[in-house]
């Protein structure tokens, strides 16, 4: 397998560090708008980086990244950008006749009238609406393999598989007791991304009305995450497990609960206030008197930290779970499926901190069991319509377990 990996952030960093004590592909090129990015990323893996490769490229440039998918023969896109390069890359490579892979899915448009009741564009739509062209092209379009999406989706289907006869609710919970020294503020994953996500309204499940949106930060709950984390309050968010498991897995309900915190929360809601979520570029005055354009979130982003350079200020860990109600054999049954990163465990072993190390080892593991064989198919799937023990099998032999807490 000769692999394409576009974006050498942290998630893209961490995948060269895994990947490379792996066996299973012959040739990684690791590309980015900075090349210098990707440079670096290559060279941190000394000898190990011999089947890695360093080039540039615009991710939003179609016919660049389907050039470069030529030049290197490759088999695969491996997607480590942010969603606003899904649509991009996912084009690209099906124009290549290539596989495909991301972490985050193409993003979603709020309904004109009533954002907070209705669904408009869902994320993940522009995707799926592509499905039969990548079914007649012979190809598998992998999307949502991160950890949320990716790893929780994997649980879901285990659930269903392996622990349930009929399932009430699956719910994607998701809680860490990270900090970071000399931080008040300090997002430890994109805070593009994040404030993507959790300033979206909402989007739940249920079997009897479909897909409908609520208010952002709506319904709160304590949820107990495992392995010494204790109870963290939890709220709605927009994420992809919704969009997904319903596809492939009866469920009377999904949801989808981050643990944000307090202050966390308040902060997005005064970026919001403030317009400094949004997206589209405003003109204002650089040196000089000469005036710029820039999008507000992308201000927000140049003004913290880079989440990948954290790491030795990060304490704690951080869990990635799915709790499933349901009965089996006639009786109730409760579980929590999770699986928790200690950051000075990611940090020693791989010099990566544990939230993006989390999103990354599920990825190269999709590629492994697609190298082998293992995974396979066509069309755009979720991690969801595929068999899901060989990968929480192969998951452990990475050194980094799952567990499941009978609730």
């Amino acid at each position: 397998m000769r692999v394409l990996l576009v974006g050498a952030g942290g998630v893209g960093t961490a995948i060269t560090r895994i990947a490379a004590r792996r066996s299973f592909f012959a040739h990684m090129v690791v590309a980015d708008y900075d090349l210098s990015r990707a440079e670096a990323a290559v060279g941190a893996l000394g000898e190990a980086g011999a089947r890695f490769t360093a080039r540039r490229v615009d991710a939003g440039d179609e016919a660049a990244v389907a050039a470069l998918l030529a030049e290197h023969r490759c088999d695969v896109l491996l997607n480590a950008t942010d969603p606003r390069f899904v649509m991009p890359l996912f084009r690209a490579a099906l124009s290549a006749g290539v596989h495909y892979l991301d972490m985050a899915m193409s993003l979603s448009r709020p309904h004109p009238q009533r954002p907070h009741e209705a669904c408009g564009v869902k994320l993940g739509d522009a995707q799926f609406e592509m499905a039969a062209e990548w079914e007649k092209a012979g190809r598998l379009a992998l999307v949502g393999i991160g950890v949320e999406p990716g790893l929780s989706d994997v649980f879901a289907r285990y659930a269903a598989d392996e622990l349930f006869d009929h399932i009430e609710e699956i719910g994607i919970r998701d809680g860490a007791d990270l900090t970071v020294d000399g931080y008040d503020f300090a997002p430890s994953f994109s805070i593009w991304t994040t404030i993507e996500e959790c300033l979206n309204p909402p989007v739940v499940y249920e079997a009897g009305r479909g897909w409908f949106t609520t208010p952002p930060f709506s319904e709160p709950e304590v949820f107990d995450f495992p392995e010494g984390i204790g109870p963290v309050e939890c709220v709605n968010v927009e994420h992809e497990e919704v969009l997904l498991v319903p596809r492939w897995i009866d469920a009377e309900r999904v949801t989808f609960k981050y643990g944000l915190g307090g202050r966390f929360i308040d902060t997005l809601r005064t970026l919001h206030l403030l317009g400094l979520d949004r997206t589209e570029p405003v003109r204002v005055a650089a040196g000089g008197g000469a005036l710029a354009t820039v999008s507000p979130r992308d201000v927000v982003a140049a003004c913290l930290p880079d989440p990948a350079t954290l790491g030795d200020r990060m304490h704690g860990k951080t869990c990635a779970g799915t709790w499933v109600k349901g009965a089996k054999d006639g009786s109730p049954r409760e579980v929590y499926l999770y699986h928790v990163v200690d950051n000075q465990w990611s940090m020693r072993e791989y010099g990566s901190q544990a939230v993006v190390w989390q999103t990354a080892v599920n990825p190269v593991a999709a590629l492994e069991l697609m190298a082998a064989g293992t995974w396979s198919g066509t069309g755009v799937l979720g991690p969801e319509a595929l068999p899901p023990r060989p990968f929480l099998d192969l998951l452990t032999e990475y050194g980094t377990p799952w567990g499941m807490r009978e609730q």
